[in-house]
């Protein structure tokens, strides 16, 4: 074996890993990385990034889109307490991660050296952090065996974030070690007599209903979920922000189930007899506040199928428990042996009827109809477009109105941060145009653009671009609404004085247009799918429309009037 630097080493294992992408910002704490990324330039592309938060959220939209752990580098310190939203969104969005973070040197470990952070304690699963593992590589002989159960780990049961700490005097050693072969996730696959007790619930059931989300969705894992709701006629209804699990266009299909539930589909739920979760953590958006199901055993038949262990009965108290990948667990459950016949067509078909009746919006005031605006995305956009976005109430318009395909097509469409995290959308975006090619488009709120807009300059340096809808009401709406439901009249901190976001867009170098009325729209958006560069259209959005459902006076005399 031929010496080398174990930085140039670490490089050579994620190429070993099957990496062609890695997002970052640049530190002197690991440069010795930086040199192998220049030596491999062809192979794997070094997404520069103008913040750690931008690379970790690109980094983890890498995973969802992939399967495979994105792959973030960040310096010691603040780089890494950055990056930590994106570790955190991987955590709680079931996203396979590895965050690489350069540290001090061995010689100075334990001194509060310069940015120094202690990352088991800052991360780790055993403080109750956000990263299912958090290690140190101090013998550079042992990179290929750190690497390889990184990825292992990332994949393997409920996907998640691992972080990798670097000291950077060990990146400059020379070594003589190899890469490891590539990992690829281990199969956990559904226990029969799980699967024959299920069908004899379903057998017993009148009511029943699927939610369907998580993390490890494949292609085939979809449509093999299709298979079993229409060998059954199950209404399925996806978790919060997976609405690309099962195809919105089926007449099997109940709504999303998250923040702004349908309050039919949320009815529903609470009525059905057996509740069969395929994936989702059942946490509290997909619960509304663990509502739809009681804590910790529910009135309904629960059925709970999740690829952690740690996760069946946390919360609930399933009456089955399966662990299983969702591949493994969709392919079992679609050679599920149907009767004929099922009672409860009926049931399914008006859980579908009240899910078209939900894409009839309410009438709400202002120049700019916001469903509208997404039936014009939706005629427009092709159909394996991704569509992202962050945290804030602007994100419901295309929950609410927006049909996908999804994955049972082929395509992950949806990145949505199922943690709330501010700023996802954008740099989401961004990399996913950057390593699929495809359409990528977000929905913005102006406070929320601001969290990470910077890294439109990102996309620009590096030949990415994504249309960019950002609604402009001039305040954090959303703390709006809740501040007026519970302190009427009484505005602290949620105004915005914004910059001018047309201007800010063209000097970042993407195309920036402004519209005050919904017809300005369309031509926009044609003229943004065909240029070359990325866009961004500002939509001038009344202050007053501040849900899908009401307006924000409307939820202040509704307070005022319980006072």
């Amino acid at each position: 074996m031929t010496e080398k630097i174990a930085g140039h080493l670490l490089v050579e294992c994620l190429l070993a890993q099957g990496v062609t992408h890695a997002f970052g910002v640049p530190g002197e704490s690991y440069l010795a990385v930086l040199d192998g990324l220049h030596a491999h330039a062809e192979q794997i592309r070094f997404v520069i990034c103008r913040q750690e938060g931008g690379a970790a959220f690109m980094a983890e939209a890498q995973g969802k889109l992939t399967g495979r752990p994105g792959v973030c580098f960040v310096t010691r310190g603040p780089g890494a307490t950055n990056a930590s939203i994106g570790v955190h969104t991987a955590f709680q969005d079931s996203t396979p991660m590895v965050l690489f973070v350069g540290d001090v040197a061995s010689d100075t470990r334990d001194r509060e050296a310069f940015q120094e952070v202690d990352y088991g304690s800052f991360f780790g699963p055993s403080t109750k952090g956000f990263a299912k593992r958090v290690e140190r590589i101090d013998d550079p002989r042992r990179i290929p065996e750190y690497v390889a159960r990184a990825f292992a780990t990332a994949m393997n049961g409920r996907p998640g974030p691992v972080v990798l700490v670097l000291p950077e005097d060990m990146l400059t050693q020379m070594v003589d070690a190899e890469p490891l072969p590539k990992v690829e996730p281990v199969e956990a696959w559904s226990d029969p007599g799980s699967l024959r007790q299920l069908r004899e619930m379903l057998l017993q059931s009148e009511r029943p209903i699927v939610i369907a989300g998580g993390g490890g969705w494949t292609a085939q894992a979809a449509q093999a979920l299709q298979r079993f709701a229409e060998n059954w006629q199950l209404p399925v209804g996806n978790a919060f922000r997976f609405q690309d699990t099962f195809d919105n266009h089926h007449p099997l299909y109940a709504g999303d189930v998250g923040i702004g539930i349908n309050p039919k589909l949320a009815a529903r739920i609470r009525d059905s007899d057996l509740v069969i979760a395929i994936g989702p953590r059942l946490g509290e958006m997909t619960t509304s506040g663990y509502t739809l199901l009681e804590v910790p055993k529910p009135k309904q038949k629960l059925v709970h199928i999740h690829a952690s262990a740690e996760e069946l009965n946390r919360v609930y108290q399933a009456d089955i428990a399966i662990l299983s990948t969702m591949n493994a667990a969709a392919r079992s459950l679609e050679v599920l042996t149907a009767p004929p016949t099922v009672p409860w067509a009926a049931w399914t078909a008006a859980v579908h009827a009240d899910y078209e009746a939900n894409l009839v919006p309410q009438v709400l005031p202002g120049d700019i109809d916001m469903p509208a605006i997404v039936a014009t995305l939706q005629k427009h956009l092709p159909a394996d477009a991704v569509l992202t976005n962050g945290a804030g109430n602007f994100a419901s318009w295309v929950h609410r109105f927006f049909r996908h395909y999804g994955l049972v097509r082929g395509h992950k469409t949806q990145l949505g941060c199922t943690n709330g995290a501010m700023g996802y959308g954008v740099p989401a975006g961004i990399a996913a145009n950057i390593l699929t090619g495809r359409t990528a488009f977000t929905i913005a709120g102006d406070g929320d653009f601001l969290m990470n807009g910077q890294e439109l300059a990102t996309a620009v340096q590096h030949g990415g671009k994504s249309i960019i809808v950002l609604l402009n009401n001039g305040m954090y709406g959303t703390i709006r609404m809740h501040q007026e439901r519970e302190y009427p009249t009484h505005v602290s901190g949620s105004a915005l004085q914004n910059p001018d976001f047309v201007a800010l867009a063209r000097a970042y170098g993407y195309a920036g247009v402004r519209i005050t009325r919904t017809a300005e729209f369309e031509p926009q958006l044609i003229e943004a799918l065909a240029r070359g560069q990325g866009t961004l259209i500002e939509v001038m959005l009344d202050p007053e429309v501040i849900t899908t459902r009401g307006t924000l006076s409307g939820i202040t005399r509704n307070a005022l009037e319980k006072k």
